[in-house]
């Protein structure tokens, strides 16, 4: 087990898309931000059955840091509940866990 999560969000554009990559990168929440484009999503959303073509982000980052990721898409994002999944990373090539790890800037906690 390692402390690598892969976070996944959608966004309705590009230009969302890059904005969101560009805000965790920059401000070291993520090492990476791959940006798959054009997914078509149906989902149900107030009552409503939504067709849309969106773009899924692929969001590479550690454990620690998944609150601060969380918090900083729904600064950067448009959508009133932007959907956000983490997945655990059972394994990884080692390089990558330390590409990963030396690229994201973990929070500083409060001592108690």
């Amino acid at each position: 087990m390692t402390d690598l999560l892969l976070v996944l969000t959608t966004a309705d554009s590009e230009r969302l898309a890059m904005r969101i990559a560009s805000g965790l990168v920059e401000r070291r929440l993520a090492a990476c931000v791959n940006i798959v484009k054009s997914v078509r999503s149906v989902y149900r959303w107030k009552d409503k059955i939504h067709d849309d073509e969106e773009f899924v982000l692929l969001i590479k980052t550690l454990r620690p840091a998944y609150e601060d990721v969380r918090r900083a898409i729904h600064e950067l994002h448009t959508y009133e509940l932007p959907d956000i999944i983490a997945l655990p990373i059972e394994q990884a090539d080692p390089r990558v866990i330390e590409w990963v790890d030396g690229s994201v800037q973990l929070p500083e906690r409060p001592t108690a």
